[in-house]
């Protein structure tokens, strides 16, 4: 079980770096877009935090999982997945809606570091 924890973690972290690369690769652009690697990472940072999730809880450790923790992180990473979807064929996102999912996408970072 801590095998499969491991490749989720690193799936999850690969996944960060998509989604914040590309924002971060895209501020210079004066018309704003979401990159395919950015609906991937958010994908994969949705699934892959679901999984964790489910790890923890399927080997036992399910007391040590904050659920208020995991329940604001979801709904954030939900809320990027949505408006990169939502967004990643149009030919410019609007500048609120790329720097929310940039913003958000800290956030999420924020919520798992700091939240103890």
């Amino acid at each position: 079980m801590d095998v499969l924890r491991i490749i989720l973690l690193i799936l999850h972290f690969l996944g960060l770096a998509a989604l914040l690369g590309g924002f971060l690769y895209g501020m210079s652009d004066k018309v704003k877009r979401f990159a395919s690697g950015m609906m991937h990472g958010a994908l994969t940072q949705l699934v892959t935090g679901i999984a964790l999730v489910g790890v923890a809880y399927g080997s036992g450790n399910g007391d040590h999982v904050d659920n208020g923790k995991i329940t604001v992180k979801l709904l954030v990473a939900l809320t990027i997945t949505v408006l990169v979807l939502m967004y990643r064929k149009k030919d410019a996102v609007p500048v609120p809606i790329w720097a929310t999912v940039g913003g958000l996408t800290i956030l999420n970072v924020i919520v798992a570091v700091a939240w103890r």
